[in-house]
């Protein structure tokens, strides 16, 4: 009873050392695998920022436009010496250019102008507007004509009796907004990248109380879906990113474990039948024990049957070993037998070198008259 007690704590003992051993395998490969998912992730979410960060440009710019005009003169009334003209760069930190190559760009001029009776009176005035290089050199101008919009001397009692209690506490102005759209669809060329632009008011009698140069830009294609569907793009790139450098991984695994793409003929053959070793085994163990019958069937088979002779002049040390193995004559036909058919496949190699042996120690002839029974090396 003791025994057998200690051969079950010895058998859980056993099972469980190897099952915490499995498990701390199975944990450890666990964290590494999760690692390398999270680098990974990791990575893709990187690469995907970086793409968007380079490839989209600025969606929209404004800056204000500081107007400056010539005041050498002697002015008479209201008018000035020149007309109000500005210097506007489209770098920005003096180093980042806000208008990308290629892209399409509308850019407009926003006007904001008292409802004085100067500004009514002036009618109709040109804004115009040359874009330049680093030389120096214009690439592109245009011009465009605007005036205040008209309201009557009826709307604007109206307005000023409704809208008199916010005029009086200064949280609204008699003033208009005035829009000027410049360009409709402005390209930069790559050759010649277009680094700032002079916008120029041509009336030296307008009245400006602000202005803003407004810059926004039209996408198409993928940047366009990058720009209206900003969480599908991300999905889509950091899964596209993580799926390519999964199969980059993978790959470098297996060049590194098996040495190239796919396995060598070993490996692949114990994956084939790994799950046939046992089979393998019971066959191993069914022919060594063939075998041992063999040995064992010419071992207790009597070796001489007629009367022998001793060959002489031969030494005693050889005449004991010859003694066992003659060579046979005189077989009758029907004692013939054919016992490689008899035997399983697995073991002709072992009768091979088993007849290969005996044929190498018989002598070469004698006039012996024996007899022996039939074995396995007669058919050699």
């Amino acid at each position: 009873m003791g025994g057998m007690m200690a051969s079950v704590l010895h058998w859980v003992h056993d099972v469980a050392s190897v099952t915490l051993l499995k498990a701390r395998r199975t944990l450890f490969q666990a964290a590494v695998l999760f690692c390398v998912l999270v680098l990974l992730l990791w990575v893709s979410i990187f690469l995907y920022g970086s793409f968007y960060y380079s490839y989209m440009p600025s969606v929209s710019f404004s800056t204000p436009v500081h107007y400056r005009y010539g005041s050498d003169c002697d002015p008479s009334g209201s008018a000035l010496c020149s007309f109000p003209t500005a210097n506007i760069s489209f770098l920005k930190n003096e180093r980042d250019q806000v208008i990308a190559y290629g892209q399409p760009y509308r850019i407009s001029l926003e006007l904001e102008m008292p409802e004085s009776p100067v500004n009514e009176q002036l009618g109709m005035f040109m804004v115009k507007m040359s874009c330049y290089t680093h030389g120096g050199k214009t690439v592109s101008s245009v011009a465009r004509s605007t005036m205040l919009h008209y309201r009557s001397n009826l709307l604007q009692t109206l307005s000023t009796f409704f809208y008199s209690p916010l005029l009086l506490t200064g949280m609204a102005e008699q003033k208009q907004l005035i829009e000027v759209e410049l360009f409709t669809s402005f390209k930069s060329n790559a050759y010649q990248p277009t680094v700032g632009a002079v916008v120029e008011v041509q009336s030296k009698r307008v009245q400006i109380y602000s202005s803003q140069l407004r810059i926004h830009a039209y996408f198409t294609g993928v940047r366009y879906v990058l720009y209206n569907f900003p969480l599908t793009s991300a999905v889509i790139g950091v899964a596209t990113n993580f799926l390519f450098l999964s199969v980059i991984v993978l790959f470098s695994y297996l060049q590194f474990v098996w040495g190239g793409l796919w396995p060598p003929d070993h490996v692949r053959v114990r994956v084939t039948i790994g799950d046939n070793t046992r089979t393998q085994q019971r066959r191993e163990e069914a022919r060594k024990r063939i075998e041992k019958d063999n040995l064992k069937k010419n071992a207790s088979a009597p070796s001489l049957i007629g009367p022998t002779t001793e060959a002489p002049n031969v030494q005693e040390g050889d005449a004991v070993a010859k003694s066992s193995l003659v060579k046979p004559l005189n077989v009758p036909e029907g004692e013939a037998l054919d016992s490689t058919n008899e035997e399983s496949h697995d073991c002709k190699p072992m009768e091979e070198e088993a007849g290969a042996e005996v044929s190498s120690v018989l002598p070469e002839h004698s006039e012996t008259n024996l007899r022996q029974r039939a074995g396995p090396w007669m058919s050699l």
